[in-house]
């Protein structure tokens, strides 16, 4: 075989090579983002069910940061963010429009409701505030119910009607079919 036909055999199949990886590179761009989305929502679950925990050692008490619930053996690590490289998250807090007035049950079978009312499932919030991780010790009253991702990116999948991870919500009490209102960390001093 001459040199010249050498060469163009290892220069078409060097092309043929090239032309595969560029066809599967976006696959494989993808099949990371599902799993890098797959592990995001392992993630915001583990919080939920580290606050369910907590629930249940501290009946009407939420957490006021992640590092209760590592001290109360709640959660077991802490988890980063999958969607970010600082792997901070945003966190969900219930939003409280000041001190309320506890209400009082009505003879024995107010308490037996209020009974029922704490132990069956809980309720979803109407309103939650997201704040950054960073200022969770600057908010007076915090009430950790969740996580949602600090990304903004569109997501390949769809979660709960949502296509962007900033949207993701996990919190304790999440009912998928209705959405609270959100009011953002800055914002809430804006509407009093």
């Amino acid at each position: 075989m001459k040199p010249g036909y050498t060469l163009l055999i290892v220069l078409f199949a060097i092309f043929i090579l090239s032309f595969g990886l560029l066809l599967a590179v976006p696959v494989w761009q993808t099949q990371i983002q599902r799993e890098a989305e797959a592990e995001l929502i392992f993630r915001g679950k583990q919080y939920v069910e580290a606050i369910r925990v907590f629930q249940t050692k501290f009946p009407g008490r939420f957490p006021k940061n992640f590092d209760e619930l590592l001290e109360e053996k709640c959660l077991r690590r802490p988890f980063k963010d999958p969607m970010t490289e600082h792997g901070e998250w945003n966190i969900i807090l219930l939003f409280s429009q000041g001190p309320q007035r506890p209400t009082r049950p009505a003879g024995r079978r107010g308490r037996r409701a209020q009974t029922q009312a704490q132990t069956s499932a809980p309720t979803a919030p109407q309103k939650v505030l997201i704040a950054p991780q960073s200022v969770i010790d600057a908010i007076d009253n915090a009430q950790v119910i969740g996580v949602v991702s600090t990304s903004t990116e569109l997501s390949k999948m769809i979660y709960n009607d949502q296509d962007s991870y900033d949207k993701w919500l996990f919190y304790y009490g999440q009912d998928p079919e209705k959405l609270p209102e959100i009011v953002y960390y800055g914002q809430e001093k804006e509407e009093k």
